[in-house]
């Protein structure tokens, strides 16, 4: 839905479908209302629309109309040149997609932020440009909604929970155990055939395979089938948050918040756990089935699509280490992979896969930050602590085989003593839960590497300090990575917590991290470049801050200064500027556009969650989908060109579950999203 003035109503109803004139009058202006005893006011002025046909050129080769908008300020009923307010150009043509130039560049123009209920209630898109030059197209673009969870194809419903034997599971009242946790949402072009991978994020997870339909004259998409993946040979599923997709073409997954294997060590443990208890219905509640360094892993995911009922292989790489994983994102080497790790005291990681295309075997490396500035987000060049090398078969054994191990059979454990540890203990805080006293049993390395990577990486020096870690993205223009950080806060600052003196996440840790907080996040950028020692050329050297979120309330931060919302947000649902970003979670980068998009995932940052354009190149940040009351945006992800168009997907996430569960009707509201921004017109090759 978009949020357009009367005027470009009028100019977008002639861009889809009505006949063409040569002047277009959208009437007049309305009448000023009567006063309570006074005259009628004024006829306002007539909006006017003129239609001039253009020639051929290469971006429009069947011609062009350029649409041309004002007020007539003379009232001689034509648009002369000086009262044009507004130029389109629409590409003429046949049927089928019209691409870009190679140097267009998408632009979007922001949808207003929600301030009405009725708005709060529904999902809201700007509007979009390809720009050349001088020349403007407008693009007609919008959300487009591929199911809501609880749609039903044939006999699989989306986002339906199932046990290790297929089955459905249900909830005490009889009914079906639906999700409305929808997350990462891939597009994969297999021969002629286009098929989506989506993933719920859930305990237990679940994914479910679509195939889906492309028109080729608009580039919209819909579900064609829908099969719901087993996942009994993987041990079944955790928390699939975001993921990517492959440069050959898989669906990369990830499992988040992995079980504490020290703390949950048994299935009556799980049970009595709140997190970890609904897991256990995958498996009927049957403790014996329990084992937490099954869950915690990337998971790759391939489809065969050579019959006409495709079949999905799913394999969780072993060799990657265990992490509560937001994502795993491979880079254009199709060797070195990044592994972004979501919690509190947490860290970065890079994998260096043996061979390019194959996860299976690597080197696992852990992000070490040595600060240079604590200003605003904080600067560090980064250095990288080897971990290892192991491969996926080496790790199964321990973890799906003969040789399962517990906790206890990897570290010895003692409690610290006024913040000391034992001789022969290491000190080391991580995961959130305080200082902890490690010490390796004999030949645990690579165990520890694979099973307990964050506990093993801060032994060895590592940091784990980070809050929040969330997506991360690749461009390729200025060889960075981009990172959002949730919040920058707690094991980030130095012996604080929200900007309080506390020693919960620095005490026994290296304290690498120093600087203020800031609770509505930020994204950050990273350099990369060649590093022969470690065999890559996608090695991160630094990080520093690109972008942040502005607190409108004190008590936010301690480094930036409040900008207090517009009178109609200043509410307590809107915590960081309205204006700017709050809470990031993934990110990616628009190939061929120079656009960074950014997703948020906040509470009480923003009332009605928001996915932003950031414009590279003009510091530009654009609001270009709102979502509704206590929605999650998650996993937008950008895909430059499938059959000619573009996409950028779009997930909503629980609508009024994080917030706002009042103002649920109870009528479907609540049901997830999984769909699409776009169609885009691809750029010419």
């Amino acid at each position: 839905m978009f949020n357009e003035s009367r005027l470009a109503v009028c100019i977008r109803t002639l861009l889809i479908g009505i006949p063409l004139a040569t002047l277009v009058a959208c009437g007049d202006g309305d009448d000023g209302k009567d006063g309570a005893q006074g005259a009628n006011g004024i006829d306002g002025l007539t909006s006017l629309t003129a239609i001039v046909e253009m020639a051929a050129t290469a971006e429009c080769p069947n011609g062009a109309t350029k649409m041309q908008a004002g007020l007539d300020k003379n009232k001689n009923q034509t648009l002369d040149a000086d009262e044009v307010q507004s130029e389109t150009v629409v590409c003429s043509g046949t049927t089928g997609v019209q691409p870009l130039s190679a140097s267009a560049r998408i632009q979007f123009d922001s949808v207003a932020a929600p301030s009405s209920n009725y708005e709060k209630r529904q999902v809201l898109v700007g509007t979009a440009k390809a720009v050349d030059g001088t020349e403007t197209r407008m693009l007609n673009v919008d959300y487009h909604i591929l199911a809501r969870s609880g749609d039903e194809y044939g006999d699989v419903a989306f986002g339906q929970l199932v046990d290790s034997s297929g089955q459905p599971l249900f909830s005490e009242d009889g009914s079906r155990k639906i999700s409305d946790s929808n997350e990462f949402t891939s597009l994969l072009p297999i021969d002629d055939r286009l098929f989506s991978v989506s993933q719920i994020e859930s305990r237990p997870g679940a994914m479910f395979m679509m195939e889906l339909n492309q028109d080729k004259s608009n580039g919209e998409l819909s579900v064609k089938k829908l099969w719901q993946l087993d996942m009994s040979n993987i041990n079944g599923g955790w928390v699939h948050c975001a993921g990517s997709v492959t440069p050959w073409n898989t669906h990369f997954a990830s499992e988040e918040y992995e079980p504490d294997a020290r703390y949950l060590v048994t299935g009556q443990d799980a049970l009595d756990d709140g997190y970890a208890a609904p897991f256990m219905e995958y498996h009927n509640n049957d403790v014996s089935k329990w084992n937490p360094y099954q869950l915690g892993w990337p998971i790759e995911v391939a489809i065969d699509a050579s019959n006409a009922v495709p079949e999905a292989d799913l394999k969780k790489h072993y060799s990657f280490g265990r992490l509560a994983y937001e994502l795993a994102y491979v880079m254009p080497d199709q060797k070195t992979v990044y592994l972004t790790d979501d919690g509190t005291n947490v860290g970065l990681y890079m994998y260096i896969a043996d061979e390019a295309g194959d996860l299976t075997a690597g080197k696992l490396y852990a992000m070490k930050w040595n600060q240079t500035s604590a200003e605003g987000m904080g600067a560090a060049n980064l250095s990288w602590i080897e971990l290892g090398h192991a491969t996926d078969e080496e790790i199964k054994p321990y973890v799906d085989g003969n040789m399962q191990l517990k906790f206890a059979d990897i570290f010895d454990t003692v409690d610290p003593v006024d913040g000391a540890c034992a001789a022969g203990f290491t000190s080391v805080n991580q995961n959130g839960i305080g200082q902890e006293c490690l010490k390796l049993k004999d030949g645990m390395e690579k165990v520890a590497s694979r099973l307990e990577t964050r506990r093993y990486a801060a032994m060895m020096g590592a940091t784990t300090e980070l809050r929040k870690e969330e997506g991360i993205t690749f461009d390729p223009t200025r060889n960075k990575l981009y990172l959002a950080m949730s919040e920058i806060g707690r094991g980030m600052e130095d012996f604080g917590k929200n900007g309080s003196a506390s020693s919960s996440y620095d005490k026994g840790g290296n304290n690498d991290i120093k600087m203020g907080y800031n609770q509505c996040g930020g994204v950050y950028q990273l350099d990369v470049a060649a590093d022969a020692a470690i065999g890559s050329d996608y090695v991160a050297g630094n990080i520093s801050g690109l972008i942040q979120g502005i607190p409108a309330v004190a008590g936010m931060a301690d480094t930036i200064a409040v900008k207090a919302n517009p009178a109609e947000f200043a509410n307590g649902m809107n915590d960081c500027h309205i204006d700017g970003i709050a809470n990031p979670d993934n990110v990616t980068y628009m190939t061929g556009h120079d656009i960074l998009i950014i997703g948020e995932d906040t509470g009480s940052g923003h009332q009605n969650d928001v996915i932003w354009a950031y414009d590279l190149q003009n510091q530009q940040l654009s609001r270009i989908q709102t979502t509704p009351y206590g929605s999650e945006t998650t996993s937008p992800y950008w895909y430059p060109n499938i059959n000619g168009w573009a996409y950028l997907t779009s997930v909503i996430q629980h609508p009024y579950g994080e917030s706002d569960g009042d103002k649920d009707t109870g009528t479907g509201e609540n049901r997830a999203y999984t769909g699409y921004v776009g169609p885009f017109p691809a750029k010419s090759e």
